[in-house]
């Protein structure tokens, strides 16, 4: 038996993001619940756009500057690597 349920637009994005062809939006919510979601399971699925890849792109630049900078700082100007 199915039964209906409300969701925000928000949730629903996400949702369809994470759907694939073949499944039903009970099938998300199911795999979603038993393992979590992960970003490998929109991977392929060409739901994010070039903007958005951008902007995650842009944050591991920044994340890992400053993960060299506080490499330097740890290990001292020389920059001697481990």
């Amino acid at each position: 038996m199915a039964k209906t349920i409300a969701v925000s637009n928000e949730v629903y994005d996400l949702l369809a993001k994470s759907k694939l062809p073949h499944e039903s939006f009970s099938d998300v919510i199911r795999r979603s619940l038993r393992r979590g979601m992960r970003l490998s399971d929109i991977a392929g699925s060409r739901t994010v756009s070039g903007e958005e890849w951008e902007r995650v792109d842009e944050a591991f630049r920044r994340q890992r500057k400053l993960d060299e900078d506080r490499r330097r700082g740890l290990l001292g100007r020389s920059g001697a690597r481990v």
